[in-house]
């Protein structure tokens, strides 16, 4: 597997990240997640889609919080070719508290937790804390990265324009 040391910061930590660093063009590796009522999803499960796929830490901190409701507003103006999942490794009983409390149902919560299957394909597996980094991918409906962002440290918000204009030119 790779590993990329010091490729993310948390809690000024420099971590290592385990698995491939992605780029536009590449094929999405397919995944298997965790969803909040304990069934398994795959990149499969959406296919003919566009997906934003957004990446975050824990839901209960402010900025991977933040980030989830930002996508989950800009989710009713995307239409109804593009799908936003929200991955981290957060348990999925968790998850749906967080989604619950929140008011967020445009996004899917999935859970990496049982084995970082999403995390080590994509290349955001913290290995010191077994958490996600922060990241956001756009996946055409043929299964092509069209847009990849991944954020250097835990605290920084991505940039939801371009991960968003990005959604919107995807076909």
């Amino acid at each position: 597997m790779v590993e990329r040391p010091g490729a993310f910061t948390f809690i000024d930590q420099a971590c290592t990240l385990i698995g491939p660093e992605l780029k536009v063009g590449d094929a999405a590796p397919d995944f298997h997640v965790i969803a909040n009522d304990l069934s398994t999803v795959t990149l499969a499960d959406s296919r003919g889609k566009v997906r934003i796929i957004s990446v975050v830490p824990s839901l209960d901190t402010g900025v991977c919080d933040a980030q989830t409701r930002r996508f989950n507003e800009a989710a009713s103006d995307l239409g109804e070719h593009v799908v936003v999942l929200t991955i981290s490794a957060d348990l999925p009983f968790a998850q749906k508290r967080w989604c619950g409390a929140a008011g967020v149902e445009r996004v899917q919560t999935l859970s990496d937790h049982r084995d970082m299957s999403f995390g080590s394909a994509y290349g955001t597996y913290i290995k010191e804390v077994r958490l996600e980094s922060r990241a956001v991918f756009v996946v055409d409906s043929s299964d092509k990265i069209v847009y990849v962002e991944y954020v250097p440290a835990a605290g920084q918000h991505p940039n939801y324009e371009a991960a968003l204009q990005a959604a919107k030119a995807a076909k």
